[in-house]
């Protein structure tokens, strides 16, 4: 695909700055930079938990009911850890 794109003075003291650091011609620079934005958006859209669900089916955790109950385990675990540290934060306050 070819691209035409008007930019803007910073934008392109940033293109130029980048041709020069790295060796590389416009379009490598511009392809490196696309895949970089991408990965950004793509991690920001994910779940947040998905790389938890991971580990929830596993084999050998010593608990039968991990992939089962694992919505109920992750909420329970959360909702002791955060009232533990909002303890925390009134006993500090003090």
């Amino acid at each position: 695909m070819r691209v035409n794109a008007r930019l803007d003075e910073e934008s392109q003291r940033q293109l130029e700055y980048l041709l020069e650091a790295t060796g590389s011609g416009v379009s490598d620079v511009l392809k490196a930079s696309l895949a970089h934005y991408y990965s950004a958006v793509r991690a920001d859209r994910a779940p947040h938990l998905s790389h938890l669900l991971a580990f929830t089916a596993k084999s050998g955790s010593g608990r039968s009911d991990v992939s089962v109950r694992a919505k109920e385990l992750l909420t329970d675990s959360t909702a002791a850890k955060n009232s533990g540290v909002r303890a925390e934060r009134v006993r500090g306050a003090g």
